[in-house]
């Protein structure tokens, strides 16, 4: 949260993820023809001597950028309906209270938003201070001051919205985009007949896979039955470490004690050689002969090259990645975004 408003201060982009995936964070909805072969995946495109490729070689090849394509004209589609839902919202209101849209903006939105005192603006100044480039609080405060102005008009706006919502009854048909991410028999904690599934590609020696930990622990304790986690196992080739602690999770998971050694990983990301991978098993109270073995066999090698291939399938370019009931969330995501689409599930499936 404090990386995220020190960007909005200075202006700042993020990196959000390991890999492929950078910018500041937002959601993305893969299509279902990353997952499903096109009626016409058969068609030749091009010949090559006797080689033939075909629709579905192209789109097979391509995958994370259609994907990227279909995200990008979703999000379009959602930001100009929201749009135009709040437009008519506001006209349908100011029309029944005889007044302008403007006027009722006027007295809805912009008079009920407070304005900042030195308090907020102290804490946070004081919150981000070693993120403002060593910029003063004098040289900073007006521009923390339009920060607060703007969160708080927005936050006003939308409950406003809401409320509109329901005193003019509104539905919203368009639905994002989803792919079918199989769970492949792997990790997985929550409820058993849960109504929202997170599918999770993740690298131990992922910085933001370990941000993205805490976030997910939270959404475990928010949600609780309602959901279920399962990891993938999405080791980049560029993390020395990353393939063999990927391979001594599954090795933990053989014993029945995944769960366990995957935390212990993202607690010691910095200390993943060998000699420590072994000394994990023995604090969890593994067998370390059968732990010792398994990771030198590498049983679970197939395994974790099919996670990465159908990650590869959907999308995946970069970790962490998360797939809300098919629906893609890329990168270091703030507990709010996964509440966003989480929400959006529940409501669909009858259980919010």
């Amino acid at each position: 949260m404090r990386s995220r408003i020190a960007a909005a201060i200075v202006g700042a982009g993020l990196l959000a993820a390991c890999g492929g995936q950078s910018g500041t964070p937002g959601t993305t909805s893969a299509p279902a023809s990353a997952a499903k072969p096109a009626a016409n995946a058969g068609q030749p495109l091009a010949t090559v001597g006797d080689r033939t490729i075909t629709q579905g070689d192209v789109e097979t090849h391509v995958a994370a950028r259609l994907i990227e394509l279909d995200n990008e004209r979703y999000e379009a589609m959602r930001q100009g309906l929201d749009e135009l839902v709040a437009e008519e919202l506001f006209a349908q209101e100011a029309k029944a209270r005889g007044v302008t849209p403007e006027v009722l903006e006027e007295q809805e939105i912009v008079a009920k938003i407070p304005e900042p005192n030195d308090a907020d603006v102290q804490k946070v100044y004081d919150e981000n201070k070693d993120r403002l480039q060593g910029q003063t609080l004098d040289q900073i405060k007006p521009r923390i001051v339009a920060y607060l102005k703007q969160q708080s008009e927005a936050q006003r706006r939308d409950a406003y919205i809401t409320e509109l919502r329901g005193k003019h009854k509104t539905t919203i048909s368009l639905r994002p985009p989803v792919v079918e991410v199989a769970t492949a028999g792997r990790p997985e904690k929550g409820g058993k007949n849960a109504s929202v599934t997170i599918v999770e590609f993740s690298d131990y020696e992922c910085p933001f896979c370990k941000r993205a930990e805490s976030v997910v622990d939270q959404v475990m304790s928010a949600y609780g039955d309602k959901i279920k986690v399962v990891f993938r196992d999405f080791p980049l080739p560029f993390h020395a470490n990353a393939r063999p602690a990927a391979e001594a999770a599954n090795c933990a998971a053989a014993q029945g004690k995944f769960w366990e050694y995957h935390a212990k990983l993202f607690a010691n990301q910095a200390a993943l050689t060998p000699d420590k991978l072994n000394a994990y098993a023995g604090e969890i109270g593994l067998d370390g002969a059968k732990f010792s073995e398994c990771l030198a066999q590498k049983p679970h090698a197939a395994a974790i090259d099919k996670d990465i291939e159908d990650g590869q399938k959907v999308g995946v370019s970069g970790t962490p990645a998360f797939f809300i009931n098919g629906r893609m969330l890329s990168g270091a995501q703030p507990f709010e975004k996964f509440k966003e689409l989480i929400d959006e599930e529940l409501a669909a499936a009858g259980k919010s």
